[in-house]
């Protein structure tokens, strides 16, 4: 029985996908969770998993090519199985939209034809270096760094000093997500300080036990703090829809990871429902995924809830945006040691500040004010941490 391979959607707001490059050929045999081929998005570089194992029989939308979410790109069939013939469709790369007609005959991506008409560049004087020689967006990004690339006569380059430099796509995805985060959700904002000394002991005691590869980290204390939080006061994990909140049926933390262009969010899954330990090696799991564009489709999309640290670049304090539709997002400083007044005496501790920005819509201060006395609460007695989440698996 055949699988249909489809360009999936990794956001509410995805509408269509880039076929990087396929990791398998037609004809090879594929295992059902194995990745077989890559995609581009305005956010990241996502891999897409077999949904079933058997024979990659047919490959429809090829390399370079953009298709619309939903189209189908490919499928799986039994060994032997025939499998009948499909029309690919008409690829968004090679219809020339904003292309000069004279470039029209050069390979290229929609992003890199674009970013090469803002900036006045010639598209056939740019080596591509993506799939079948064709230019995608970093090609036309060193261009511009290096005003290597001619452009048509009486157009400048590169740009001139001070004049603007075309964003690439996932600067343009932020700046969009970001001013209609802003401009429809109505946000406020709650700070507390929170005693680190107990949960960084605790942490301390549980990695000289444990591998490298299963260490702790603050942030993963965080996370899992916030997720057994968000159970307790499921408003602050939902979405407000036309009117109507959207009462999410899971606790989906998205973990912001700073990448060269900006950050990316992939989500933690179910993450009220795990126990630390696992937090933690799935947070550093995805976190790797995204810094080596090795992100799977089921990494992006789906999140509820977003925590943004910034901690390691000792910031102490700073207040984020929510990312759409989420209802919530918390930004998370440095533990810094300060003093700190207990039973009469004044005594240097790890204290770390944490800022809750919320769309109004959805909570009042009060409801976040209680969100954020809980959260305090789990990480100045962490032991109960070290617990199963709820309905742990």
């Amino acid at each position: 029985m055949s699988t249909d391979v489809i360009m999936p959607a990794l956001g509410f707001d995805m509408t269509e996908g880039l076929l990087a490059r396929w990791l398998k050929n037609e004809g090879d045999p594929v295992e059902k969770g194995q990745a077989i081929a890559e995609i581009e998005t305005e956010k990241a570089t996502v891999e897409i998993e077999a949904a079933a194992a058997g024979i990659l029989a047919r490959i429809i939308v090829h390399a370079g090519e953009t298709v619309p979410v939903g189209t189908l790109i490919g499928v799986i069939a039994d060994a032997g199985e025939e499998v009948a013939a499909v029309t690919a469709p008409v690829p968004v790369s090679e219809t020339g939209e904003g292309a000069a007609p004279s470039e029209a005959r050069v390979k290229a991506s929609p992003v890199a034809r674009k970013m090469a008409e803002e900036a006045g560049l010639d598209l056939s004087r740019i080596k591509g270096t993506g799939p079948g020689g064709r230019v995608v967006e970093r090609d036309v990004q060193a261009a511009i760094a290096a005003g290597s690339a001619p452009a048509p006569p009486g157009v400048p380059a590169v740009p001139a000093p001070g004049a603007p430099v075309p964003l690439n796509r996932m600067r343009k995805t932020i700046a969009r997500r970001m001013t209609e985060s802003k401009a429809a959700a109505p946000h406020f904002y709650i700070t507390v300080e929170i005693n680190m000394d107990d949960a960084m002991k605790m942490r301390e005691q549980l990695n000289a036990l444990a591998p490298e590869a299963e260490r702790i980290s603050v942030n993963d204390l965080v996370v899992a703090a916030a997720a057994r939080t968000l159970a307790r006061f499921p408003v602050l994990n939902a979405s407000y829809r036309e009117d109507n909140l959207e009462m999410h049926p899971q606790v989906n933390i998205g973990i912001a990871v700073a990448l060269e262009d900006g950050l990316i969010p992939p989500v933690l899954r179910d993450a009220d429902k795990k126990p630390l330990k696992r937090i933690a090696a799935e947070s550093r799991a995805l976190a790797e995924r995204a810094r080596t564009n090795k992100l799977r489709s089921d990494d992006l999309g789906g999140g509820t809830f977003t925590v943004s640290n910034l901690g390691m670049f000792d910031v102490d304090e700073f207040i984020a945006i929510i990312n759409p539709p989420e209802a919530a997002i918390l930004a998370v400083g440095a533990v810094t040691r300060r003093p700190v007044a207990a039973a009469g005496e004044v005594r240097i501790a790890p204290l770390m500040k944490t800022t809750l920005s919320v769309d109004h819509r959805v909570a009042d201060g009060a409801q976040a004010g209680r969100f954020l006395q809980e959260f305090k609460k789990l990480l100045e007695n962490p032991v109960n941490l070290l617990a199963d989440g709820h309905a742990a698996q």
